[in-house]
Parts: C-alpha cells; sequence; structure tokens
C-alpha cells in the first residue's frame, strides 16, 4: 500500500469534514488493491440526517488510488419522496465539505475560493440550480463571481446586528454565513434584544431572515435600528421634546 497517497487520502477526509472514522476501512481496501470502492458515513445537522457514500478509484497501476466525488441524501423518514440527493466532485482533495453540501442541498449559498483553467485564485458564491440538471439529475451549480457584485458585510452593515460591534462576534458571523450556515443575530431596540436567523442570498444581493424556529419571514419585518436605541425614561422624554411636533413616532423597517 502507498502509505503517502493514504495518507493525503486522510487528510483530505478530515479537511472535508468526513473525519477519521473512515480511515480503518480506508486501509483495508487500499491494502487489498481493491480497483474500485465506496465508504459511507452519516451526519447529522439542524436535527436532520444525510448520508454520504464515498467514491474510491484506483489509477492505471493500481498503487495510487484517488477520492473524486461523493454522493449526499438528506433523509425524510416521514416521507422518503422529499429525500434530496446530489453529487459533489473533489478536486485534488479539495471542494465542498460536508457541511457545506448540507447547507447548499437546503437551498443556501457557500462561498468557496476557486481556480479557473489556468490556475487563478478567485472568490465565488455557489449554489445548486433545481431547474438546471445534468444527464444524470444531479443539480447544477451556479456561481456568482465576486464581479457579480455581491458583498454580505455592506448588505448587512447599518441593521442594528449586535454581533457586529464586537470583532471577534463579526469575524464568527461572516465565517458562518460564508460556510452556508443560517447563523442567529441579535438585534437591539428599546423593546429588548431580539433573535433572528439570516442566511446569505447572492442572487438577489441581500440576505434572508427566520424566526426562531427557522420559518421564513419578510425582510420589512425585522426592525430598523440604525439609530442608537433610547436606553432610559429620561433619553425618551428629551427624544419626544426634540422630536418635530408633526411627526409621530414610529419605529421604521429594516430592508436588508
Amino acid at each position: 500500500m502507498n502509505t503517502q497517497n493514504a495518507e493525503f487520502l486522510k487528510k483530505s477526509l478530515l479537511n472535508l469534514g468526513f473525519g477519521d472514522k473512515l480511515n480503518a476501512e480506508l486501509d483495508k481496501e487500499m491494502a487489498a488493491k481493491t480497483p474500485e470502492f465506496k465508504l459511507g458515513l452519516q451526519h447529522e445537522f439542524n436535527q436532520k440526517t444525510i448520508d454520504y457514500t464515498l467514491h474510491f478509484k484506483a489509477g492505471d497501476n493500481q498503487d495510487m488510488y484517488f477520492f473524486n466525488k461523493y454522493d449526499a441524501t438528506i433523509n425524510h423518514k416521514d416521507d422518503p419522496a422529499k429525500n434530496i440527493d446530489q453529487t459533489f466532485f473533489i478536486n485534488k482533495g479539495s471542494g465542498i465539505t460536508a457541511k457545506e453540501a448540507f447547507n447548499m442541498m437546503e437551498g443556501r449559498a457557500v462561498h468557496k475560493q476557486l481556480y479557473n483553467l489556468e490556475g487563478q485564485k478567485y472568490q465565488a458564491w455557489l449554489t445548486l440550480d433545481d431547474k438546471n440538471l445534468t444527464e444524470n439529475g444531479n443539480k447544477k451549480i451556479k456561481h456568482y463571481h465576486e464581479n457579480y457584485g455581491y458583498d454580505i458585510d455592506k448588505v448587512i452593515a447599518g441593521k442594528g446586528i449586535k454581533e457586529l460591534e464586537d470583532p471577534k462576534a463579526k469575524e464568527e458571523l461572516m465565517y458562518s454565513l460564508k460556510k452556508g450556515n443560517a447563523q442567529q443575530i441579535t438585534i437591539g431596540g428599546e423593546d429588548g434584544d431580539k433573535k433572528y436567523f439570516i442566511a446569505a442570498n447572492p442572487q438577489f444581493k441581500t440576505v434572508d431572515l427566520y424566526d426562531h424556529q427557522m420559518k421564513k419571514i419578510k425582510r420589512e419585518e425585522l426592525l430598523q435600528t440604525d439609530q442608537k436605541p433610547v436606553r432610559n425614561l429620561k433619553q425618551r422624554e428629551q427624544q419626544k421634546e426634540d422630536a418635530p411636533a408633526k411627526k409621530q413616532s414610529r419605529k421604521a423597517k429594516v430592508h436588508v
């Protein structure tokens, strides 16, 4: 068995979010010089089960093995007809991770660093295209190149999101959104903090909003807090005195 090749494959599995549980089976198949084999793994995200089938194939001299793709299935036990299937391709140990695959299959976008035919790096948001399928029924991947002009940092700026006020919390929020997660945010206001979930939506250059039960809500339902919240009664009374007489105090809407 080519130990260097085995270590590369194991490192690839780790980086792609499949962990090390498959290492023993991988060694066994490679030692037996099996020309082509599959390894199965199951994860659970957001209380949903997703099954992975990883495909390995030996090269022409059967000394080198390649991990070129994996199949993913989100299972709906109550209604198997709603199961979602998708195949993701791997290039030299890099590609869509296990969690990113789940997020994309759930309809969210993932931000990745990619390479063009000349080997140059570029950034792009990726989503699965429900309307365009390959001959095998696989959903094609839509690319929203950096030149498309979607800047999620600018989209959520000035919306009263508390996590943006702390550099570390902001970094964690942006990282999570780019991984395709629906991430919880906190909006401060006169009536106290409110919790929402947001997810990137590069197609429409905005973000999708969800309530605490992950039910999609209209963007205009998110309260606008561009102005700092009034913190005490004295400040509220002073604000009323300073406000023009003809205008009534009202909560503005957030447009994101």
